[in-house]
């Protein structure tokens, strides 16, 4: 009888189109959106050209061979600031007239900046000058008070020493784009939801007609539940896994290499789901309408708390409020998975996995006591 509940419940559940298209197709869309504007957010953020800039060569500037040298080191190399262009004064107007350059140095008593704007190079020049007249003045003022010390300071300069160099916790690359993909999928697993709140709501016989019928079938209520949940869970599993292998194999989003893992997560996350989904329809009285708008209401801050509109959100809450972390199942999916495919230690991944778990037996030990409490008088 459980697998002839099982296999009709899977009929009912696939006909309806709304319920399968916002849990299958509308996480589908918007990774293809978070794929057309995130993907290269790090590469954009990390490029920077070289600001075109030229300096007057008169006799000011070959006269002061501290400025000159300055300019050299940052006007040279794979790294450099400028790209810096001896002239004239007269060209050095005529450049900047045609926008073939952004500014020019003048050296002298103090160095000054003639800019054609106020954009970013313009505030990039200043700021160079004035960080070095400050060093400037810094060293002339030791350099005439206390001449042993700016020798000291001097051969400190000159002898260059590496005391921290960078090491990766991780061979992954790091893409902060990957955790949009995560919160969208944790958000996916989460809209299993609306099928858990689908079952509550046609196992209720004060609820619906069908859930009356149902209610005066010669089955136990408990069994009819727990077959329809089983139907609810293969469909919702079937979803994500879809949406796991467009994510991974269409959009080339790295999970790292412990792919059991990833589908355990994303089995948790399903769970998850539909317990929660099935908690929110037996607890909530009202309307289907207001028990989707409370599950719809709950799940989208949760995704916007775990980051899935802006990653600093969740940097800020896991720095200043981490309990809130904790008790966010959206966070915790996209924890997980995170760490997955970056930390190479599990240890973060099983305290999500087992937080989630919980999650899970409090929402299932709800709804099954809301449920089994109930009697009618007459159907």
């Amino acid at each position: 009888m459980a697998a002839h509940v099982f296999c009709t419940r899977l009929k009912c559940l696939l006909r309806d189109r709304a319920t399968v298209f916002w849990t299958m197709a509308f996480p589908i869309i918007l990774a293809l959106l978070f794929n057309a504007t995130l993907r290269n957010v790090d590469k954009i953020s990390e490029s920077f050209h070289p600001v075109e800039a030229a300096v007057i060569d008169n006799a000011a500037y070959e006269k002061d061979s501290f400025f000159k040298e300055a300019l050299n080191a940052v006007s040279n190399g794979e790294g450099r600031i400028f790209d810096l262009t001896p002239v004239s004064e007269e060209e050095a107007d005529d450049l900047l007239k045609d926008g073939t350059i952004s500014g020019y140095f003048t050296a002298g008593d103090p160095v000054t900046v003639t800019a054609g704007g106020s954009g970013f190079e313009a505030s990039l020049m200043q700021t160079f000058a004035d960080s070095y007249l400050q060093m400037a003045y810094a060293s002339a003022n030791i350099m005439e008070t206390q001449p042993q010390a700016y020798e000291k300071l001097m051969t400190s300069l000159n002898e260059k020493t590496e005391y921290l160099r960078d090491v990766s916790i991780s061979d992954a690359e790091p893409d902060s784009a990957y955790s949009y993909f995560y919160s969208l999928l944790a958000m996916a697993c989460l809209y299993a939801g609306f099928w858990g709140l689908k079952e509550t709501e046609d196992i209720q016989a004060d609820l619906s007609a069908r859930a009356a019928r149902v209610n005066t079938a010669p089955v136990k209520k408990g069994k009819m539940f727990f077959s329809s949940l089983a139907a609810s869970f293969v469909i919702s599993m079937t979803e994500i896994l879809l949406l796991f292998l467009f994510l991974r194999y269409v959009l080339a989003i790295d999970f790292g290499m412990h792919t059991d893992l990833v589908l355990l997560t994303t089995a948790a996350g399903c769970l998850l789901g539909l317990s929660g989904g099935a908690f929110i329809g037996a607890v909530v009285r009202g309307s289907e309408n207001l028990k989707t708008g409370v599950m719809l209401g709950l799940t989208m801050t949760g995704c916007m708390l775990a980051g899935m509109m802006y990653q600093g959100i969740r940097t800020q809450i896991l720095e200043n409020a981490p309990v809130v972390g904790w008790i966010n199942p959206v966070n915790l999916l996209t924890d997980a998975y995170y760490n997955i495919y970056y930390m190479p230690s599990l240890g973060r991944f099983w305290s999500d996995i087992a937080a989630l778990c919980a999650f899970i037996a409090v929402f299932s030990a709800g709804t099954f006591l809301k449920i089994r409490r109930q009697k009618y008088a007459s159907l």
